[in-house]
């Protein structure tokens, strides 16, 4: 891939749709990585580059999402350690395992976030309790998606907001705002990994990067305008495009 004036200024503007659509829906990759490999990068190397630039949308999310997370210090802490534990052992899982067979699984695994986001209201044991936070379970539920973020990360968010929203009895806003950051450690996590150990292609993460960063700072101020039942119905519905679009191209 050669990196023009004109990819970069591609490159830009998917970073900013890309970083607003992580943080409102969960979705980043819905609009990033199609474009890195309709750009030309082989799969793995736009999955890595990809991951590196996500990075600077939690970093944008955090900025923009100071109201939200005011008060869940400690929260961010927990949830932290086990995003970030999670992120690196799925980023060696990357580097050291074949990535066929999990691409075959990952939209069964969207799929069900998906429907478990759209439903989770209606069903009694699901509904978020006030000791939620507490639940081995619901650590190792995060600490799982975390693992598939740092793997792959496609519609990990759509994941991680599912899991947060059974475990913590708290607004659609907040909610969203910790799964930013803490879905931002997990690919914090990776990146040091890919950085390091895989094939990064920087010309096309610089500029990536920096359209997520903006993007990333804009989207939670339109979350906070938006009305938590479509948003969670619009997420989910995404959430299960995604994982059909990705099904057609992993069975074909």
């Amino acid at each position: 891939m050669t990196v023009t004036v004109t990819v970069v200024f591609e490159l830009l503007g998917a970073g900013v749709l890309a970083g607003v659509a992580s943080t409102v829906a969960s979705l980043a990759s819905v609009v990033s990585y199609p474009v890195l490999l309709a750009l030309g990068l082989p799969p793995v190397s736009a999955n890595v580059t990809n991951t590196v630039a996500l990075v600077f949308t939690g970093a944008g999310a955090a900025a923009g999402s100071r109201r939200e997370l005011a008060g869940q210090g400690l929260r961010l802490r927990r949830l932290g350690l086990v995003t970030v534990l999670g992120g690196t052992a799925g980023a060696a899982l990357l580097l050291l395992t074949p990535a066929a067979a999990f691409q075959e699984v990952a939209p069964v695994l969207i799929g069900a976030a998906s429907v478990l986001l759209i439903v989770q209201p209606m069903i009694t044991g699901l509904t978020a309790r006030p000791d939620g936070e507490r639940s081995r379970l619901m650590h190792a539920a995060v600490f799982a998606v975390a693992v598939y973020v740092g793997y792959f990360g496609a519609a990990g968010g759509v994941m991680m907001l599912a899991v947060l929203t059974a475990m913590l009895d708290q607004p659609l806003a907040r909610i969203n705002a910790v799964k930013n950051v803490v879905s931002g450690l997990a690919n914090a996590a990776a990146a040091v990994g890919f950085a390091i150990f895989g094939p990064v292609r920087w010309a096309a993460a610089a500029p990536l990067a920096a359209g997520f960063l903006l993007g990333g700072w804009i989207g939670p101020a339109l979350v906070r305008r938006l009305p938590a039942r479509p948003l969670r119905v619009a997420i989910g519905l995404g959430g299960l495009i995604l994982a059909i679009t990705l099904g057609i191209r992993a069975y074909r």
